[in-house]
């Protein structure tokens, strides 16, 4: 009998909830999320209504709580979506449906995705970027997710800004031009007085884009040294934006990284999901198989 595994993928608009063993086979259902108590029980009723899960993998929008010795392990927790701070939400899965539950960001999770299924088969040490409503980072180091402290949030270093070019603020009400700050769809909104997706494909809005998403890397290449970068998200649906940021990195870089994949095949080096937009539930997935 073939052994089944749940995955959730938790994010801030809409839930996405599945059973299976791999991407051939997943029996999925999606639907908005609202408040806390009426979220969660829909997931639960789908579990439900499935054959039985071995476990059950999380991928959930933050901040969370993701370590198993505190006693608030699987809460979101001062997450600024209304209603949805302070909530246990693997806990609340784990009693209803009474199977282990694995629980890690969503961009962690995503990576994890890409790693049995996607463009990091193979390697130990990648990350994986969203860049999209906001910017966020996870990966893999040594074939680990990255854990520390609490959780990668690779959305808000700091970058260079050169206001005299940009004065544009920034978007984050915590450090204004922090990456998420000056590269968000949010951000691309606002400065430019109109939506990402409206934006011609030859508008300066792309140089300005790839510039600081080129900046962010080089920092991300230099400390931890991934064997590739994923960018997915959707402000990285603008397909022109990759050989705009290959270029700019190896630019901002000079030759210091001496690495053939760097000089000589950035194209395999900075590259988008190979999941698409399933990287995040197929991850969920993979951390269920992760846990039994």
């Amino acid at each position: 009998m073939t052994t089944l595994y749940g995955g959730i993928e938790a994010g801030g608009t809409k839930f996405v909830c599945a059973v299976g063993t791999a991407p051939e086979d997943l029996r999925e259902t999606r639907f908005p999320t609202t408040t806390p108590d009426e979220t969660i029980q829909r997931a639960i009723a789908f579990f439900r209504a499935q054959p039985r899960v071995a476990a059950i993998g999380i991928a959930s929008f933050g901040p969370i709580d993701i370590h198993p010795a505190s006693p608030t392990f699987g809460y979101i927790t001062t997450t600024p979506k209304p209603g949805w701070a302070n909530t246990d939400l693997a806990g609340a899965i784990q009693r209803a449906l009474d199977a282990p539950v694995g629980f890690d960001t969503d961009v962690n999770v995503a990576a994890l995705g890409e790693h049995r299924w996607g463009a990091a088969q193979g390697l130990d040490t990648f990350i994986y970027l969203t860049i999209g409503t906001g910017i966020g980072g996870g990966g893999l180091a040594s074939g680990n997710l990255l854990h520390g402290l609490v959780h990668p949030e690779m959305g808000h270093i700091r970058l260079p800004h050169d206001r005299a070019h940009d004065p544009f603020p920034g978007t984050c009400p915590f450090h204004g031009d922090c990456f998420e700050g000056l590269a968000s769809g949010p951000a691309l909104e606002k400065r430019w007085g109109q939506r990402a997706e409206t934006l011609l494909a030859d508008h300066p809005a792309w140089a300005l884009q790839a510039h600081y998403i080129a900046l962010a890397l080089v920092s991300y290449i230099c400390t931890l040294s991934p064997q590739r970068i994923i960018l997915g998200g959707g402000v990285m649906e603008q397909r022109q934006l990759f050989p705009l940021i290959r270029r700019e990195a190896q630019r901002l870089l000079n030759g210091y990284v001496r690495s053939p994949v760097i000089l000589r095949d950035i194209d395999t080096y900075i590259v988008p999901p190979g999941l698409g937009k399933r990287a995040g539930v197929l991850g969920a997935l993979a951390l269920a198989q992760r846990i039994v």
